[in-house]
């Protein structure tokens, strides 16, 4: 069992050393289902890339604009949103931490 408060914490520190003003960590694995958490400092952008068949954020802390063709949205802390299955990015309007969970077949 992870504490989240305690891994968001820790990544957003690491995040904030780190030059790409990001750090992530694997919280679940188990096949098919992944939940990433991801910190990112703000004005840190995960380029545009594909979407897992299905899979959501979940905005722990922060705001983040996710950009795709299907249109913009902004989160905020408590959000949760679908992956949209086009090509999507990702930038962090403030300093934020994410729970990504993703199902691969």
């Amino acid at each position: 069992m992870d504490d989240l408060n305690a891994l968001a914490e820790e990544h957003l520190a690491a995040a904030r050393e780190h030059p790409h003003g990001r750090s992530a960590h694997l919280v679940l694995h188990d096949q098919p289902l992944r939940q990433s958490l991801i910190a990112l400092t703000v004005g840190t952008t995960l380029d545009e890339h594909l979407s897992p068949p299905a899979g959501s954020l979940l905005v722990l802390r922060g705001t983040v604009r996710l950009t795709a063709a299907s249109g913009d949205v902004e989160l905020g802390p408590g959000f949760l949103h679908a992956l949209p299955p086009d090509p999507h990015a990702l930038t962090a309007l403030t300093d934020a931490v994410l729970l990504l969970t993703a199902v691969n077949p």
